[in-house]
């Protein structure tokens, strides 16, 4: 999808979440009458990039858990807990200002020897604090050190909250 389809989209869906407040606001307005009418608050939408240099923290078989710090558009500490099959499959928290933000991600392995690349796709489920409704799509890119099990990821796409 190109941005100025998915800002297009997005324009449409804003314009259908307003008329839908509104229609609901018109139809309980005698409720409001004598106070202030309920308010709307738009969704925040973002288009991320972020990079997590991640360390080993301990492990169970194939299960590791990493953690570190991302940088980028939402900056914090990061925490992985990652399968490592023939296909990556994971979950994550991003302690981020304001709250966190968690998801899963999935990616397919390429390559052999001490450091392995990746790619695949991630989803944002939800959060808490300022990103408590966090959903969204994006991109999982990194790689794999496999002598000392740390992790380099890099993650884009787009946020809304």
């Amino acid at each position: 999808m190109t941005t100025h389809t998915r800002r297009k989209a997005t324009a449409v869906m804003c314009g259908a979440l307003a008329t839908a407040c509104m229609a609901t606001a018109t139809q309980h307005a005698p409720a409001y009458a004598s106070g202030s009418a309920p308010r709307a608050y738009a969704a925040h939408l973002l288009n991320a990039t972020d990079t997590a240099h991640l360390r080993y923290v301990s492990s169970s078989g194939s299960l590791l858990f990493d953690e570190g710090k991302a940088t980028g558009t939402l900056p914090g500490n990061m925490r992985v807990h990652l399968d490592l099959g023939t296909t990556f499959t994971g979950t994550f928290t991003i302690y981020a200002s304001g709250g966190t933000i968690k998801g899963h991600g999935s990616a397919a392995p390429h390559g052999s020897g001490t450091y392995e690349s990746f790619s695949g796709t991630l989803t944002v489920t939800g959060g808490s604090g300022r990103y408590a409704h966090a959903h969204g799509h994006g991109g999982l890119y990194g790689t794999f050190d496999r002598d000392n099990y740390a992790l380099v990821i890099k993650t884009t796409g787009s946020l809304t909250y």
